[in-house]
C-alpha cells in the first residue's frame, strides 16, 4: 500500500527530471517506468552495483517537514551518454566544468523528485546546496548510514533506465528520510494513520 503512492511520485519526479535535462542537453531523454523500492543499505548498496564500484554522488540534505537526505549516483556509463561527445574512461577527465555538470544533472534530478513527493504530500521540504563526491559506493553510502542508520535501516531507492541517443543506462536515486520524517510523510500520503 505504501509503495503505490511512491512509485507515482517516482513516476512524476523521474520523468519531470528526463523533460528538464532534454531541455538542458538539447536533445531527447526518456526514462523507462522507474521502480521504486524499500531496501536495506546493503542491498542498496548492491543494487547500484556493489561497494567497490567507482561513482560519482551528488548528496542533498533535507529539511523542514522532512528531515533526511537524497542522493543521486551516476555511473561514468550514464556521464558518458548523456554529457560527453567523446567518452571518457574516468571522472578525472572531465575536469571542473564537466563536474559542475554533473552536480547540476544530480541535482535537477533531486530536486524536480523532491517538487513531485512536495506536491503530492503536501509538504514544504528545503534541500540545501548539493555536495559532490567520486569515490567506491559503498564510501558514498556510509554518509547516511553514519547519520540515520541508527534511525532506520532502510532506504527508498528509485531506479529507471534513461534513454537517449537510443541508448539506455541506469538511473539511480537514493532517499533517506529520518523515522519521523517517514512516517510523517505515510500519513500525508494517506497510507498510515499511526
Amino acid at each position: 500500500l505504501e509503495i503505490d503512492p511512491l512509485r507515482e511520485i517516482g513516476s512524476i519526479g523521474t520523468g519531470n527530471a528526463a523533460t528538464a535535462l532534454s531541455q538542458m542537453l538539447g536533445r531527447e531523454v526518456r526514462i523507462t517506468l522507474p521502480e521504486v523500492r524499500i531496501m536495506g543499505y546493503n542491498e542498496a548498496i548492491e543494487w547500484i552495483g556493489g561497494p567497490e564500484a567507482v561513482t560519482a554522488g551528488v548528496l542533498v540534505k533535507m529539511s523542514g517537514q522532512m528531515n533526511g537526505i537524497m542522493l543521486s549516483v551516476q555511473s561514468l556509463e550514464f556521464v558518458n551518454l548523456v554529457m560527453c561527445e567523446t567518452p571518457v574512461g574516468d571522472y578525472e577527465e572531465l575536469g571542473d566544468l564537466g563536474q559542475s555538470a554533473m552536480v547540476e544533472i544530480g541535482n535537477i534530478m533531486i530536486s524536480t523528485f523532491i517538487n513531485a513527493l512536495s506536491g503530492l504530500a503536501g509538504i514544504d521540504v528545503n534541500l540545501t546546496v548539493p555536495a559532490f563526491a567520486v569515490d567506491m559506493q559503498g564510501a558514498i553510502l556510509a554518509v547516511p548510514m553514519a547519520e540515520y542508520g541508527g534511525m532506520s535501516d532502510y532506504l527508498m531507492t528509485i531506479g529507471g533506465n534513461f534513454v537517449c541517443d537510443g541508448k539506455q543506462v541506469p538511473c539511480h536515486l537514493l532517499l533517506s528520510p529520518d523515522l519521523r520524517s517517514l512516517n510523517f510523510l505515510l500519513r500525508k500520503l494517506g497510507v498510515s494513520d499511526e
